[in-house]
């Protein structure tokens, strides 16, 4: 499968490994208090409460690690392997914050690799799936932003012609190896997803 947009340039993420890990959490914990508020009030996110979440962006060599405490999303100190990682390319990120293609997609593509505990994953995923412009508080402009971000990175890193998906894995403790989704409790439509055979 041909990759979607070349990885970032390291001259371009070198800039990022100078701001330590924690530094990187807390600037992302307080974007996503701001942008995440409304669901936040609603406790949607109360399945991270007192777990923890790891996000790696691939080719920016960049990691965070969140956890929810007080109704608040928050920076957590490493220590011990998270409940849940997510990781995918920079492009990919930007992919999902547009709203350009949804987790299953990415996940399938395995272009977004979700490892670790498998209810925490599955309920991350659909809150993801459902995530809409009216769900969030942003301005009109960084809506669109959003949206517009991964096309320019495209059309500034395309992918070279022998480029390929970097392989990627899901992994998670369940006996069903054909789908990642179908230990799903409730069994909603977005919990059920496609053989990746």
């Amino acid at each position: 499968m041909a990759a979607s947009a070349r990885p970032l340039p390291a001259p371009l993420a070198a800039p990022l490994a100078l701001l330590s890990g924690g530094l990187h959490s807390r600037l992302l914990a307080a974007a996503l208090n701001r942008v995440l508020a409304a669901p936040l009030a609603a406790g949607e996110l109360g399945f991270l409460a007192g777990r923890s979440l790891a996000i790696r962006v691939r080719d920016a060599g960049v990691g965070y690690r969140l956890t929810l405490a007080g109704g608040r999303l928050s920076a957590q100190a490493g220590g011990g392997p998270p409940d849940l990682s997510i990781e995918a390319s920079l492009y990919d990120f930007l992919v999902l914050a547009g709203r350009r293609e949804d987790p299953d997609t990415l996940v399938f593509q395995r272009r977004l690799v979700m490892q670790g505990d498998t209810e925490l994953g599955l309920r991350a995923k659909n809150f993801l799936d459902s995530l809409d412009s009216e769900a969030l508080d942003l301005p009109s402009w960084c809506d669109r932003a959003l949206r517009e971000a991964a096309p320019l990175y495209r059309r500034l890193f395309p992918p070279s012609p022998e480029q390929s998906t970097e392989p990627g894995r899901t992994t998670w403790p369940t006996k069903d190896t054909t789908s990642p989704w179908k230990n799903c409790p409730q069994r909603p439509a977005t919990c059920t997803a496609r053989s990746s055979r």
